[in-house]
């Protein structure tokens, strides 16, 4: 790469858009320029030409990489039945990628995908904003150094408004998924159970999701997985359950206390320093985490750290040209897509599957 590293940008008005402002997000990136822009929708493509301010566009995704030969491909539609092809017609030509998530609809594509970046060298990222925080060094650290006790849950839940069950799980847990990947490693095995109307989901509940997500089914679900320090991670998702304030992130229970964590580059976190991890019966309170530690004042007041995008972004950038991979590499999204898929083949065979799984095909497709 020269000085400046030339980055096109492809969104999909209309199905998918540009994600949570994937494009943009490059101009506030030193070093960085965008180059081209491609998107289907005419009107679409304009808008975003003049949001970049460039004026090279394409309808066709395959046609800018060919002629324009960018560095990095940001992919930014939040929908994603074209995330694999996008990212594979730039891997192909060695060129790196940035990806929204969900990362894509198949363990057969992760797997691709994967094999794309080891022959070419080339990088891929994935866009889970958490996993790029200081704030998670600081639970780690934490973690290490006893403030929960023994990790014994992780509990996370989705948004459960109306795409509540496998949709949620999907779009919102993947967040989730990656988190508790981030502080707790690769789950062991799964166990799950999937529900409509709260009977199990049979072949005839199966359908085409929203959002090019692929099969779909149910409106609620229930999971377990076996983490490689014993302790046990929990995913739950029921339509129309959610609240407000809303449940959506993640829960840590540890023998001392609990921490709590919401999604975001510099998330709000508390910790809760109580065996009982009830207030009512210890008297003790929530205390703020920032990246220095619980009841410590936030140091990072930088702009960077308000952006969705900014540290992902330069994390990617800081792995080209090394052999160091992404924060939320290809490797992570497939361990994310194989927990997502753990959870419809445990329900498919009505037991506990082993992670990984042996079959790649969707279990969906195979639900009798």
């Amino acid at each position: 790469m020269g000085e400046v590293v030339r980055v096109a940008v492809v969104g999909r008005t209309g199905r998918g858009n540009y994600g949570h402002a994937m494009d943009t997000a490059w101009l506030t990136v030193p070093g960085t320029r965008v180059v081209a822009v491609a998107d289907e929708n005419e009107q679409g493509r304009a808008a975003a030409a003049k949001r970049l301010g460039i004026e090279t566009t394409y309808a066709d995704c395959r046609e800018m990489i060919a002629e324009q030969k960018p560095d990095v491909l940001c992919v930014a539609p939040r929908w994603i039945d074209q995330h694999f092809e996008m990212a594979l017609a730039a891997l192909e030509r060695g060129i790196h990628v940035y990806v929204e998530k969900p990362f894509c609809q198949t363990l057969k594509q992760a797997d691709a995908l994967v094999d794309a970046c080891e022959r070419t060298h080339a990088k891929l990222a994935i866009a889970h904003p958490t996993r790029y925080s200081p704030k998670l060094d600081t639970l780690r650290r934490m973690i290490q150094q006893g403030r929960l006790g023994r990790v014994l849950e992780y509990r996370g839940r989705g948004k459960e408004d109306r795409r509540g069950g496998a949709e949620d799980l999907w779009v919102l847990g993947s967040h989730v998924f990656d988190m508790i990947h981030a502080l707790g490693g690769k789950p062991e095995w799964c166990f799950a159970r999937m529900t409509k109307n709260g009977k199990p989901v049979t072949k005839a509940d199966v359908y085409d999701g929203n959002e090019g997500l692929g099969p779909l089914a149910g409106d609620g679900l229930d999971a377990v997985f076996g983490m490689p320090d014993g302790s046990r991670a929990h995913f739950a998702s029921h339509r129309n359950m959610g609240g407000n304030p809303s449940r959506y992130g993640l829960q840590i229970f540890g023998s001392k206390g609990v921490v709590d964590l919401v999604e975001g580059t510099l998330p709000a976190v508390g910790f809760l320093d109580d065996p009982a991890w009830a207030p009512n019966r210890s008297g003790k309170t929530w205390q703020p985490v920032s990246s220095k530690g619980p009841g410590d004042p936030e140091p990072l007041t930088a702009d960077i750290y308000k952006e969705r995008h900014g540290l992902a972004i330069r994390d990617l950038l800081g792995c080209i040209g090394t052999d160091r991979d992404p924060k939320c590499s290809v490797y992570v999204g497939r361990d994310v897509v194989e927990m997502t898929m753990a959870v419809f083949e445990s329900h498919r065979t009505g037991g506990r599957v082993n992670l990984p799984l042996e079959s790649r095909d969707h279990p969906l497709e195979r639900l009798a």
